[in-house]
């Protein structure tokens, strides 16, 4: 089994957690520059949308050099399109792959894909084993031009990395997975064990079922049985779900035995938080602004209306601020948004 990257890094593990609409290349890059987390993950993307050649879906792969481990995240239901977005990942330079198999949108549960994939274990493996698969045969040497993708996502993939100058070595990369611990009903010790049967590299357990959605509290007790199973295994276990700091995630990593643990709505506006230390309230708004101009440098093809909710959990904390919370909910550029946040920081 293939672990890449994970067998670097220093325990406790602490990540910042993949979020559909959030952790895009902007996101990723602010937060990195200003608390570098232990590893990012990218919104995750579909396999079968690769697989179809939508090729602007490929923009939740764009990423900022960084010695920071980079994770291309992808779900979906078909093996055979896992097996392909694999040579994708490999292809752009990703440092690992991560399955998606913990997404609760009804959209994507009822085809199979994200969390609906708790409820078909069989199909679980399956996809993990044909995205392993991947790695083994794009580390081997087969061309990504061989094995059936459209030309609108080979001809990206070549213009990226020229763009970027990426340039790849033929190095296999772990496959690792984010889950929960049920869909309707807690089922996390058969669940995880089904996963360890195919050596993932990582496994992250959200500790809420599909049916819970986001709502209660995440049952750590549930993340600790998990990490019970990984404990004798090659596989890591990091528990996620409403850690507010980095020292709650110490304090939950070391009561609950996990080997580490992903951030998430906690990171929302606050760049700092693998750091631990705040930022002055000046400091962050100039850093608003920069995360615009990192928005629209990385990805300038995406409509800027993505980045306002992200100005919106800036700007808090003075007087008038829902006012220009308000004006920032309007703006189309960086350049509009520096104006409103330089009225209130001079």
């Amino acid at each position: 089994m293939n672990r890449g990257f994970w067998d670097q890094l220093n325990k406790p593990i602490i990540g910042l957690s993949p979020m559909d609409g959030v952790t895009d290349a902007a996101f990723r890059y602010i937060t990195d520059k200003y608390s570098q987390p232990d590893v990012l993950f990218t919104e995750f993307t579909s396999v079968e949308g690769i697989a179809a050649g939508a090729d602007k879906l490929l923009s939740a792969f764009v990423y900022h050099k960084s010695p920071t481990p980079i994770v291309g995240q992808i779900f979906g239901s078909t093996p055979n399109d896992f097996y392909k977005s694999a040579f994708v990942l490999a292809e752009l330079g990703f440092d690992g792959i991560d399955i998606n198999m913990g997404c609760p949108d009804p959209h994507v549960a009822k085809k199979g894909g994200g969390a609906g994939l708790i409820k078909t274990p069989k199909l679980a493996c399956e996809i993990i084993m044909a995205t392993q698969k991947g790695t083994e045969d794009w580390a081997s040497g087969i061309k990504i031009e061989k094995i059936g993708l459209p030309t609108t996502i080979t001809n990206w993939i070549k213009n990226f990395k020229e763009k970027n100058n990426i340039l790849t070595k033929n190095i296999l990369l772990p496959v690792s997975v984010k889950t929960r611990i049920g869909y309707d009903e807690i089922v996390t010790e058969s669940w995880i064990e089904t996963l360890l049967s195919t050596n993932p590299a990582n496994i992250t357990l959200h500790g809420r079922t599909l049916k819970q959605l986001y709502s209660g509290e995440a049952n750590w007790e549930e993340i600790s049985k998990a990490a019970k199973l990984t404990k004798d295994t090659t596989t890591t276990l990091l528990g996620n779900g409403d850690i507010k700091s980095m020292e709650d995630a110490i304090e939950k990593i070391s009561y609950y035995k996990t080997d580490g643990a992903l951030i998430g709505r906690a990171a929302f506006g606050r760049p700092e938080i693998f750091s631990n230390k705040e930022i002055a309230l000046n400091e962050k708004l100039k850093i608003a602004i920069e995360h615009c101009e990192a928005f629209e440098n990385l990805t300038p093809e995406l409509n800027f209306l993505s980045v306002r909710k992200h100005l919106a959990w800036y700007c808090k904390g003075f007087d008038n601020a829902s006012d220009k919370r308000m004006a920032l909910m309007m703006s189309t550029n960086s350049k509009e948004v520096r104006k409103i946040i330089e009225s209130v920081i001079k």
